[in-house]
């Protein structure tokens, strides 16, 4: 299993995101599965709270839900799934996750940087549950602080976007115009213009502050998608959950286009197989490894806490070879990635 390395809280800046609380109740989807305990361990009782999209976007919250599933195969025991919606207040998010608490489900794992105030309020009323926070950092004892250098994989799929494109023009797709999603632009323009600092980079958000649909509106996607093919990109990353999706789509449409995937593995993911021989790459963030391995520690007995960082160096991050896409461009790329790992590449994590 890969080993971590702990960073201060106050490198990541995700956390300070704010989401007003105006109404209370609970706007979640609800998806329990259940298998009967075998061999003589003590079954698991995870807990997942998603972000937007939940359990079938194909991209972020199915990693999360990959190692979910992984550790309820090895350890036994069942999950307990609730999905955050795109109108959800401060209220809802802190209801979610006290259900699972009240519940018994313990670890409980909150999927996304929106997560991070209800998980400070909500941890310090359950000290004996352990909860797992992705994508953001909070400072608590009964805190797993999951987070990836994702500026780090951004930029070999920005060399990789660089190396393929035949117009000297891409573009990147943002879900939601926070800290976060900054991480990824910055990492692939800066990828892009270390390679041919001529290419035109076009960048567009979906959505902006506290409205997460950005995250889970495949049609925003692929109209997104569509004006840059029209503008000239034939290349064009998205980091958007399962907006991306769309964009995915509309470059399909186009000969000669590509897309670039996020989170998972989007050349495998049956759902979107119709459009694989579109997707260049994705750049893979292993949610489903940090997840596994905070579920795995608290089975364990002994809970990972603080704030374990998955790099590029550690496997966190990597680009997907899925397809042969990128196969004559694979020494470039490794020649990119080795210059990030020993530090000739410093990649920037804001635009």
């Amino acid at each position: 299993m890969r080993r971590v390395a702990k960073l201060s809280a106050a490198c990541i800046v995700t956390a300070a995101l704010a989401v007003t609380a105006t109404a209370c109740g609970s706007t979640s989807s609800d998806n329990t599965s259940t298998s009967p305990s075998s061999g003589g361990g003590k079954g698991v009782k995870i807990g997942l709270a998603y972000d937007v999209g939940g359990r079938g976007d194909r991209s972020f919250n199915d990693s999360a839900a990959r190692g979910a599933d992984k550790a309820k195969g090895e350890f036994s025991g069942d999950i307990k799934e609730l999905t955050a919606k795109t109108s959800d207040t401060e209220a809802d998010r802190e209801q979610r996750l006290s259900d699972l608490a009240d519940a018994g489900y313990n670890p409980i794992v909150a999927v996304g940087f929106s997560y991070a105030s209800s998980v400070t309020k909500i941890a310090a009323k359950y000290p004996k549950t352990s909860f797992g926070l992705v994508d953001s950092v909070v400072d608590a004892k009964n805190v797993d602080s999951i987070t990836f250098t994702e500026e780090q994989g951004s930029y070999l799929a920005g060399v990789a976007a660089a190396l393929k494109t035949k117009k000297d023009h891409v573009g990147f797709i943002g879900g939601v115009d926070v800290p976060l999603i900054k991480k990824f632009e910055a990492g692939y323009v800066q990828g892009v213009k270390d390679t041919n600092s001529k290419i035109k980079v076009d960048t567009q958000y979906l959505s902006h502050g506290s409205d997460f649909s950005g995250f889970a509106s495949p049609d925003k996607g692929k109209q997104a998608a569509q004006g840059m093919l029209d503008n000239g990109a034939d290349v064009i990353y998205s980091a958007a959950g399962s907006s991306g999706n769309g964009a995915i789509e509309a470059v399909n449409g186009v000969k000669g286009a590509w897309a670039i995937g996020v989170d998972s593995d989007q050349y495998n993911i049956p759902g979107l197989a119709k459009y694989k021989s579109s997707i260049l790459t994705s750049m893979v963030k292993n949610v489903d490894v940090g997840v596994y391995d905070f579920i795995k520690s608290v089975h364990d007995g002994k809970p990972l806490t603080g704030t374990n960082t998955y790099s590029l160096a550690k496997d966190g991050v990597s680009l997907a070879t899925s397809g042969g896409f990128i196969t004559d461009i694979q020494a470039k790329l490794d020649a990119a990635k080795k210059k990030i790992i020993d530090g000739s590449i410093k990649v920037k994590t804001t635009p």
